[in-house]
């Protein structure tokens, strides 16, 4: 047996696995043919002005979820300010994005203190509560991470998932954005999302 031969084939296929991986990965992370994954379940929840909302509103067209609280010192405005930033950029090309911001704090995330804070953005972000339990279903439904914290004062912070989460219009889960992604990714991203 040829044990030079054999050597160099176990290395052309271990490149070749490598190469595999690693095209698997960069179509994932950018959102290049990218197969969609299927998270979600029914639920039934209450919009910013009050009506219930369930996981209709998601299909039909593409869609972006943020999960968040209107207690955020940082990563929910930051991201919100971004989210604004992209429908403006996209105008007329992101007519059919729907974007919603869903509280995971809904104990103090009322339908009116959610939509005077999206409002503070955008008209074109829908803010998303509803009772605890439902809330928490439907997180655990995404696999989004969320977790009270309490703080010196007595008060709390809520620790939460950061990502932006883009869908089809299907509703199943295509890419994400990541925070503080770089704008020109996170238009890219949107635009593929848009041309699906």
């Amino acid at each position: 047996m040829n044990f030079r031969l054999l050597r160099f084939g176990m290395w052309a296929v271990i490149a070749a696995l490598s190469l595999f991986l690693v095209f698997t990965y960069a179509n994932t992370r950018f959102g290049n043919k990218a197969e969609a994954v299927q998270l979600g379940a029914p639920f039934n929840l209450t919009d910013q002005t009050g009506a219930p909302i369930t996981e209709a509103a998601f299909k039909g067209h593409p869609t972006a979820l943020f999960f968040g609280f209107t207690h955020c010192p940082e990563v929910c405005p930051t991201t919100l300010f971004e989210m604004a930033g992209w429908l403006k950029t996209l105008g007329d090309e992101g007519k059919d994005l729907r974007v919603f911001f869903i509280s995971v704090d809904p104990e103090r995330d009322t339908p009116d203190v959610m939509k005077g804070y999206t409002s503070a953005f955008t008209d074109r972000i829908t803010g998303i509560t509803g009772k605890p339990d439902e809330v928490e279903k439907f997180l655990k439904a995404w696999k989004i991470y969320a977790k009270k914290v309490p703080t010196e004062n007595g008060d709390y912070t809520m620790d939460h998932t950061a990502s932006v989460m883009l869908l089809d219009r299907d509703a199943r889960l295509k890419s994400t954005i990541d925070y503080k992604e770089s704008p020109d990714v996170a238009m890219k991203k949107l635009r593929l999302l848009i041309a699906g």
